[in-house]
């Protein structure tokens, strides 16, 4: 009943906060997120104990005769991606104290109600409620954008933004019916056997259609365009569920769908996607490297990291499927981070342009080593969490093509010229006149990113408590292939 539990609390949190209105919103988002965290801790240990099935467990018919359930479990994966989701809720609305939002009830509710709808994602065994939930979210953070953005062009951005992803999920419709038509069933285990009883032919055109519909949100070039703008003109606490969260749902699809229920499609005809991805490492590093602003920078670094996720999670190996859930972790983690510099850094100067900047850490020494601790972890540094991920992605990416892992690998060169310029840029040197009067970090803003970068640190020395609880999931996936 854990599972039903942490859906329950969001969802019935963000209803309290739209009837309440706007008294204490921040504080009763943030008790849900902490309750949240703590209900998935517990799910965590009950795992460990390994006899809690009732626990982890629940399936109950929605429309019995048409095979779809409501039907969730938290196995090792989905346990990770729930502790992505628990872990980073909490930060992001405590980290949004900086900003005052108007109608902040209706701000953070929505926020609630697109972590319920991404925890119900990553918990689900039902083809087609994880098809809703994955829709689903794409609605709070639509409202999130539309309403409380600042960019004059917020209304075009975010109807391209909600087209596009729209359009794409259409694919993994087709798909997902396309299987149901052989399974008689939505149940994930049904839509396995389904995928795997076809042609390797079959199987590729099934693949192609749901790898679209996720390369769409992961994003995978070319189908990337919407993300940057986006990002931008998402309010800082939409980005960081963007980036930090629900980007996640898709590379877990891959790793949930189409690894076990395609395997020969992905094998045989899955290459352009592995070559799609590895050119995405290099497109996006490169846009990285010449972007001007900050936020634009993060937002580029991201797909960039993303494509090697993509491409490793599609090797279908051990290496590369553990390599993609502590990524998923990882990876969510650096991005609230880095978004959080920006959002410390915009509050100040009220702009992100990285050559305005420089000296920062004259006048706040405490920010730059916090900062220069996440690129680090962004730049992949060993004993970071970033390091773990992407070490064991490419190992795994290796074992499929070591020509275009080659390619891919360049994102951890490419990176560090992109990071580690701008760090140099705003922190170090002479302080300019503008950044004479960069205000101290106050208490939350301490307390944010020490959390944060406990937990990239923390990840990278000693990452066996996330694989050992993934790892025998990952098994049972692969022994399900193998049979």
């Amino acid at each position: 009943m854990l599972t039903i539990l942490l859906l329950a609390i969001p969802i019935l949190a963000a209803g309290l906060l739209f009837l309440s209105g706007a008294k204490n919103a921040r504080n009763l988002a943030l008790g849900a997120g902490i309750l949240e965290l703590i209900v998935t801790v517990i799910a965590f240990y009950a795992n460990k104990q390994g006899n809690a099935e009732s626990l982890l467990n629940f399936n109950q018919e929605w429309i019995g005769p048409l095979g779809i359930s409501y039907a969730f479990n938290l196995d090792g994966i989905s346990l990770v991606m729930a502790l992505l989701v628990a872990l980073l809720l909490p930060i992001i609305i405590y980290a949004s104290a900086n900003r005052t939002y108007k109608s902040p009830h209706y701000f953070y509710g929505l926020m609630l109600l697109m972590a319920a709808s991404m925890m119900g994602a990553f918990a689900t065994t039902d083809g087609l409620l994880f098809y809703v939930f994955y829709e689903f979210a794409l609605i709070p953070i639509y409202f999130m954008i539309l309403y409380w953005s600042d960019n004059p062009n917020k209304a075009k951005i975010t109807l391209k933004f909600f087209i596009y992803t729209l359009f794409g999920s259409l694919f993994m419709l087709v798909s997902l019916l396309y299987l149901y038509n052989i399974s008689g069933s939505f149940n994930m285990n049904a839509l396995y056997e389904a995928g795997r009883s076809l042609s390797a032919a079959q199987q590729g055109w099934v693949f192609a259609g749901f790898f679209i519909a996720f390369a769409v949100k992961i994003p995978v070039f070319p189908f990337h365009s919407w993300q940057p703008s986006t990002y931008d003109a998402a309010p800082t606490a939409g980005t960081m569920l963007l980036a930090g969260i629900m980007l996640k749902m898709a590379s877990y699809g891959l790793i949930r769908l189409v690894i076990p229920a395609l395997p020969d499609g992905v094998a045989e005809y899955g290459t352009w996607a592995l070559a799609l991805s590895a050119v995405s490492v290099i497109y996006a590093s490169c846009m990285a490297i010449v972007q001007q602003r900050y936020k634009l920078l993060i937002a580029w670094s991201s797909i960039a990291h993303l494509g090697v996720l993509s491409a490793g999670i599609l090797a279908g190996n051990a290496q590369g499927i553990q390599g993609g859930v502590m990524e998923m972790l990882s990876h969510g983690i650096l991005s609230v981070a880095l978004f959080f510099v920006y959002d410390i850094i915009e509050s100040r100067v009220h702009h992100d342009d990285m050559h305005k900047m420089g000296g920062i850490r004259e006048v706040n020494p405490l920010f730059a080593f916090l900062f220069f601790a996440v690129v680090m972890g962004s730049v992949a540094l060993p004993m970071t969490s970033g390091f773990v991920g992407e070490f064991l992605l490419l190992i795994g990416f290796y074992q499929v093509s070591p020509w275009l892992t080659a390619v891919a690998g360049l994102t951890v060169v490419l990176g560090a010229v992109y990071m580690l310029r701008a760090f140099q840029v705003m922190m170090l040197g002479s302080a300019a006149a503008s950044m004479l009067n960069f205000a101290p970090l106050n208490r939350h803003e301490k307390t944010v990113l020490t959390i944060l970068v406990i937990l990239i640190i923390a990840l990278g020395v000693y990452p066996d408590p996330i694989l050992s609880t993934s790892n025998p999931s990952v098994e049972s996936l692969l022994q399900g292939l193998n049979r």
